[in-house]
Protein backbone atom coordinates (compact mmCIF):
# COMPACT_ATOMS: atom_id res chain seq x y z
CA UNK A 1 0.00 0.00 0.00
CA UNK A 2 2.62 2.63 0.97
CA UNK A 3 4.26 1.96 -2.64
CA UNK A 4 1.22 2.81 -4.43
CA UNK A 5 0.97 6.27 -2.23
CA UNK A 6 4.53 7.08 -3.09
CA UNK A 7 4.38 6.41 -6.55
CA UNK A 8 1.04 8.40 -7.32
CA UNK A 9 2.84 11.31 -4.81
CA UNK A 10 6.05 11.07 -7.68
CA UNK A 11 3.85 10.98 -10.23
CA UNK A 12 1.69 14.08 -8.96
CA UNK A 13 4.97 16.37 -8.73
CA UNK A 14 6.93 15.15 -11.15
CA UNK A 15 4.63 15.33 -13.97
CA UNK A 16 3.46 18.53 -12.68
CA UNK A 17 6.67 20.53 -12.89
CA UNK A 18 7.91 19.10 -15.87
CA UNK A 19 4.12 20.85 -16.93
CA UNK A 20 4.69 24.28 -15.01
CA UNK A 21 8.59 24.46 -15.04
CA UNK A 22 9.26 23.51 -19.05
CA UNK A 23 5.72 23.16 -20.54
CA UNK A 24 3.89 26.12 -19.48
CA UNK A 25 7.24 28.70 -18.04
CA UNK A 26 9.94 27.67 -20.45
CA UNK A 27 7.62 27.00 -23.78
CA UNK A 28 4.52 29.10 -23.36
CA UNK A 29 6.39 32.91 -21.40
CA UNK A 30 9.88 32.32 -22.19
CA UNK A 31 10.77 32.91 -18.06
CA UNK A 32 14.32 31.73 -18.83
CA UNK A 33 16.28 30.04 -21.33
CA UNK A 34 18.83 26.83 -21.88
CA UNK A 35 20.97 25.68 -24.33
CA UNK A 36 19.77 23.62 -27.45
CA UNK A 37 21.02 19.92 -25.77
CA UNK A 38 19.32 20.72 -22.15
CA UNK A 39 16.33 21.48 -24.21
CA UNK A 40 16.00 18.22 -25.60
CA UNK A 41 16.87 16.43 -22.34
CA UNK A 42 14.29 18.13 -20.58
CA UNK A 43 11.89 17.01 -23.98
CA UNK A 44 13.15 13.49 -22.84
CA UNK A 45 12.42 13.94 -19.25
CA UNK A 46 9.46 15.75 -19.31
CA UNK A 47 8.31 12.46 -21.67
CA UNK A 48 9.64 10.23 -18.69
CA UNK A 49 7.90 11.54 -15.58
CA UNK A 50 4.66 12.19 -17.41
CA UNK A 51 4.37 9.06 -19.41
CA UNK A 52 1.12 8.53 -20.33
CA UNK A 53 -0.26 12.15 -19.69
CA UNK A 54 3.01 13.61 -21.98
CA UNK A 55 1.80 16.93 -23.52
CA UNK A 56 3.80 18.77 -26.14
CA UNK A 57 5.59 21.63 -25.65
CA UNK A 58 4.82 23.15 -29.00
CA UNK A 59 0.96 22.15 -28.46
CA UNK A 60 0.62 23.19 -24.42
CA UNK A 61 2.91 26.58 -25.57
CA UNK A 62 0.74 27.85 -28.14
CA UNK A 63 -2.79 27.14 -26.23
CA UNK A 64 -1.50 28.91 -23.16
CA UNK A 65 -0.22 31.65 -25.19
CA UNK A 66 -4.26 31.64 -26.86
CA UNK A 67 -5.25 31.59 -23.39
CA UNK A 68 -3.43 34.97 -22.15
CA UNK A 69 -4.68 36.52 -24.87
CA UNK A 70 -8.05 35.56 -24.67
CA UNK A 71 -8.59 35.09 -21.54
CA UNK A 72 -12.32 34.76 -20.90
CA UNK A 73 -13.52 35.45 -24.20
CA UNK A 74 -14.95 33.47 -26.51
CA UNK A 75 -11.84 32.23 -28.50
CA UNK A 76 -10.52 31.54 -25.18
CA UNK A 77 -9.37 27.67 -25.51
CA UNK A 78 -10.59 27.24 -21.71
CA UNK A 79 -12.92 29.59 -20.10
CA UNK A 80 -15.60 28.33 -17.34
CA UNK A 81 -17.37 31.70 -18.15
CA UNK A 82 -18.69 30.03 -21.93
CA UNK A 83 -18.70 26.21 -20.78
CA UNK A 84 -21.35 25.23 -18.58
CA UNK A 85 -19.58 22.72 -16.71
CA UNK A 86 -15.59 21.07 -16.42
CA UNK A 87 -15.37 18.29 -18.63
CA UNK A 88 -16.91 20.29 -21.01
CA UNK A 89 -13.99 23.05 -21.01
CA UNK A 90 -12.00 19.91 -20.49
CA UNK A 91 -13.11 18.43 -24.11
CA UNK A 92 -12.69 21.43 -25.51
CA UNK A 93 -9.57 22.14 -23.97
CA UNK A 94 -8.26 18.69 -25.80
CA UNK A 95 -9.83 19.33 -28.82
CA UNK A 96 -7.81 22.92 -29.37
CA UNK A 97 -4.34 21.03 -27.96
CA UNK A 98 -5.04 18.22 -31.00
CA UNK A 99 -5.51 20.61 -33.66
CA UNK A 100 -2.99 22.58 -32.31
CA UNK A 101 -0.44 19.78 -32.13
CA UNK A 102 -1.23 18.35 -35.57
CA UNK A 103 -1.43 21.87 -37.46
CA UNK A 104 -4.76 21.47 -38.52
CA UNK A 105 -5.28 24.55 -36.64
CA UNK A 106 -4.11 27.23 -38.47
CA UNK A 107 -2.98 29.56 -35.54
CA UNK A 108 -1.71 33.44 -35.85
CA UNK A 109 2.41 34.22 -36.25
CA UNK A 110 2.50 36.10 -32.75
CA UNK A 111 1.87 32.50 -30.74
CA UNK A 112 4.43 30.18 -32.36
CA UNK A 113 7.55 33.07 -31.47
CA UNK A 114 10.07 30.81 -30.22
CA UNK A 115 8.04 28.04 -29.34
CA UNK A 116 10.24 24.82 -28.56
CA UNK A 117 9.61 21.88 -31.38
CA UNK A 118 11.42 18.83 -31.38
CA UNK A 119 8.62 16.90 -34.24
CA UNK A 120 10.39 13.60 -34.40
CA UNK A 121 10.60 12.89 -30.90
CA UNK A 122 6.74 14.44 -29.92
CA UNK A 123 5.25 12.19 -32.49
CA UNK A 124 6.58 9.42 -30.62
CA UNK A 125 6.02 10.63 -27.34
CA UNK A 126 2.53 10.91 -28.26
CA UNK A 127 2.12 7.96 -29.83
CA UNK A 128 -0.82 5.41 -28.56
CA UNK A 129 2.29 2.95 -28.56
CA UNK A 130 3.97 4.88 -25.59
CA UNK A 131 1.01 6.19 -24.08
CA UNK A 132 -0.37 2.04 -23.43
CA UNK A 133 3.22 0.97 -23.08
CA UNK A 134 3.48 3.38 -19.73
CA UNK A 135 -0.54 2.35 -18.62
CA UNK A 136 0.86 -1.21 -19.02
CA UNK A 137 3.49 -0.58 -16.46
CA UNK A 138 1.12 1.50 -14.46
CA UNK A 139 -1.25 -1.40 -13.98
CA UNK A 140 1.97 -3.74 -13.53
CA UNK A 141 2.49 -1.78 -10.17
CA UNK A 142 -0.70 -1.69 -9.04
CA UNK A 143 -0.93 -5.26 -9.59
CA UNK A 144 2.52 -5.97 -8.03
CA UNK A 145 1.92 -3.62 -5.21
CA UNK A 146 -1.69 -3.50 -4.37
CA UNK A 147 -3.17 -4.88 -1.29
CA UNK A 148 -6.50 -3.59 -1.25
CA UNK A 149 -8.76 -3.18 -4.17
CA UNK A 150 -9.69 0.65 -3.40
CA UNK A 151 -6.22 1.66 -4.53
CA UNK A 152 -6.96 0.36 -7.92
CA UNK A 153 -9.42 3.67 -7.85
CA UNK A 154 -5.95 5.59 -7.90
CA UNK A 155 -5.00 4.25 -11.22
CA UNK A 156 -7.56 6.10 -13.70
CA UNK A 157 -6.50 9.36 -11.98
CA UNK A 158 -2.67 8.73 -12.94
CA UNK A 159 -3.92 8.06 -16.28
CA UNK A 160 -5.73 11.66 -16.25
CA UNK A 161 -3.30 13.66 -14.80
CA UNK A 162 -2.04 15.97 -17.09
CA UNK A 163 -6.23 16.64 -17.97
CA UNK A 164 -6.50 16.93 -14.06
CA UNK A 165 -3.83 19.32 -13.54
CA UNK A 166 -4.80 21.93 -16.00
CA UNK A 167 -8.45 21.47 -14.99
CA UNK A 168 -8.15 22.30 -11.47
CA UNK A 169 -6.68 25.48 -12.70
CA UNK A 170 -8.45 26.35 -15.87
CA UNK A 171 -11.64 25.60 -13.93
CA UNK A 172 -11.24 26.41 -10.19
CA UNK A 173 -8.71 29.13 -10.36
CA UNK A 174 -10.87 31.05 -12.01
CA UNK A 175 -13.90 30.71 -9.82
CA UNK A 176 -12.46 29.97 -6.45
CA UNK A 177 -10.09 31.86 -4.16
CA UNK A 178 -8.79 35.82 -4.08
CA UNK A 179 -7.33 38.33 -5.95
CA UNK A 180 -4.41 40.41 -5.63
CA UNK A 181 -5.25 42.46 -8.72
CA UNK A 182 -7.89 43.46 -10.70
CA UNK A 183 -6.90 42.23 -14.26
CA UNK A 184 -9.66 41.82 -17.18
CA UNK A 185 -10.40 38.11 -16.59
CA UNK A 186 -11.48 36.06 -13.91
CA UNK A 187 -8.46 34.44 -12.87
CA UNK A 188 -8.02 34.25 -9.11
CA UNK A 189 -5.40 32.47 -6.57
CA UNK A 190 -6.76 29.37 -5.70
CA UNK A 191 -4.49 28.41 -2.96
CA UNK A 192 -3.29 31.06 -0.30
CA UNK A 193 -0.85 28.14 0.55
CA UNK A 194 0.40 26.29 -2.78
CA UNK A 195 0.78 22.84 -1.38
CA UNK A 196 -0.77 20.96 -4.57
CA UNK A 197 0.20 22.69 -7.43
CA UNK A 198 3.84 24.11 -7.37
CA UNK A 199 3.03 27.61 -7.68
CA UNK A 200 0.09 26.83 -10.43
CA UNK A 201 -2.19 28.17 -8.26
CA UNK A 202 -0.51 31.78 -8.01
CA UNK A 203 -3.37 32.07 -11.44
CA UNK A 204 -4.25 35.35 -10.81
CA UNK A 205 -0.47 36.98 -10.09
CA UNK A 206 0.28 34.84 -13.24
CA UNK A 207 -2.26 36.71 -15.34
CA UNK A 208 -1.20 39.79 -14.13
CA UNK A 209 3.23 39.39 -14.86
CA UNK A 210 2.74 36.43 -17.09
CA UNK A 211 6.39 35.92 -18.13
CA UNK A 212 7.38 36.46 -14.57
CA UNK A 213 9.17 33.04 -13.06
CA UNK A 214 8.02 33.50 -10.01
CA UNK A 215 3.69 32.91 -9.49
CA UNK A 216 4.14 33.03 -6.32
CA UNK A 217 5.67 36.51 -3.73
CA UNK A 218 3.22 38.83 -3.72
CA UNK A 219 2.31 38.45 -0.10
CA UNK A 220 3.95 37.03 2.58
CA UNK A 221 2.39 33.26 2.02
CA UNK A 222 2.38 32.75 -1.52
CA UNK A 223 5.22 30.04 -2.10
CA UNK A 224 5.89 28.85 -5.33
CA UNK A 225 8.41 25.56 -4.60
CA UNK A 226 8.89 25.62 -8.93
CA UNK A 227 10.55 28.97 -8.56
CA UNK A 228 13.15 27.91 -6.17
CA UNK A 229 14.39 24.54 -8.27
CA UNK A 230 14.54 27.28 -10.86
CA UNK A 231 16.78 29.76 -9.11
CA UNK A 232 18.53 26.69 -8.10
CA UNK A 233 19.11 25.61 -12.03
CA UNK A 234 19.78 29.41 -12.95
CA UNK A 235 22.89 29.36 -9.99
CA UNK A 236 24.42 26.60 -11.36
CA UNK A 237 24.39 27.46 -15.08
CA UNK A 238 21.77 25.14 -16.20
CA UNK A 239 19.15 27.72 -17.59
CA UNK A 240 19.41 31.34 -17.04
CA UNK A 241 16.57 33.53 -15.94
CA UNK A 242 15.41 36.04 -18.17
CA UNK A 243 15.73 39.78 -16.99
CA UNK A 244 12.44 41.16 -15.23
CA UNK A 245 11.44 43.97 -13.72
CA UNK A 246 11.10 44.21 -10.24
CA UNK A 247 7.48 44.13 -8.62
CA UNK A 248 6.46 46.43 -5.79
CA UNK A 249 4.34 44.81 -3.50
CA UNK A 250 2.89 48.29 -2.31
CA UNK A 251 1.63 48.35 -5.90
CA UNK A 252 -0.17 45.64 -5.89
CA UNK A 253 -4.14 45.95 -5.98
CA UNK A 254 -5.20 43.76 -3.49
CA UNK A 255 -9.05 42.79 -3.71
Amino acid sequence: MIAIFIFFIVHWYMSLFFQTFFLHRYAAHGAFTMSKFTEKVVFVLTWFFQGSNYLSAYGYGIMHRMHHAFADTPEDPHSPKYDENIFKMMWKTKSTYSAITSKSLKVEERFTKNIPEWTAFDRFARSWVSRIAWGGLYVLFYWHFATHWWLWILLPVQFMLSPIHGAIINWFAHKYGYRNFEVGDTSRNFLPVDFLMMGESYHNNHHKYGSRANFGGIRWHEIDPTYFVILLLDKIGIIKLARQKSISVASKQAA
